[in-house]
């Protein structure tokens, strides 16, 4: 902010990524938003992560799919469908297995794939869509900062204390540790 010639108290709310995305990444990026935010006295705005990468394909006609890989063939995943008002939600955010969000696809549509995990899902991708499939480049697949504030500039925002980020699924050691306390 030194470097901008901005001052704190100048600002009017706070953005943040709210999810999904790695734990300890959202608790870190969260918990510093949330203290400014707390501490300026000013609201905080929640953006999902998938919309801000979806935002890289904003210029795309045809479904825009952000993918993070959540690990064992699972994604987090949302699609979007560029309009003239900007991004429309066409499916909201889950997590769910990479072949059940390719079932979610219309696949007589063109479809442009955005993310660092695709590789991984690079044949399946192909065996279903074929050539309407389109794969950004690696510079297309992760969020922009810029696109976090544009998003969040046409929301109100909530109260500090009243912030909670959108993690979609348990963490691993919480799931394990209801299974194994489930019958108690």
């Amino acid at each position: 902010m030194k470097e901008c010639d901005i001052a704190p108290q100048a600002l009017t709310k706070i953005a943040v990524a709210e999810g999904p995305g790695s734990y300890t990444g959202l608790r870190i990026g969260v918990t510093v938003a949330k203290t400014m935010a707390w501490d300026l006295q000013i609201p905080l705005v929640g953006v999902s992560s998938l919309a801000v990468m979806a935002q890289n394909g904003r210029f795309f006609d045809g479904l825009i799919v952000p993918v993070m890989d959540a690990r064992r063939g699972n994604v987090y995943a949302g699609i979007y469908k560029a309009t003239e008002q900007g991004l429309t939600t066409i499916k909201p955010d889950q997590h769910l297995a990479f072949t059940d969000l390719l079932a979610n696809l219309d696949n007589d549509c063109n479809t442009l794939f955005i993310g660092d995990g695709l590789a991984n899902f690079q044949e399946e991708i192909t065996a279903q869509i074929g050539s309407r499939a389109t794969i950004a480049d690696a510079a297309l697949c992760y969020p922009r900062p810029a696109f976090l504030g544009e998003l969040a500039q046409a929301k109100d925002g909530v109260p500090a204390h009243t912030f909670v980020p959108t993690y979609l699924k348990l963490a691993e050691a919480e799931s394990k540790w209801l299974e194994a306390n489930k019958h108690e």
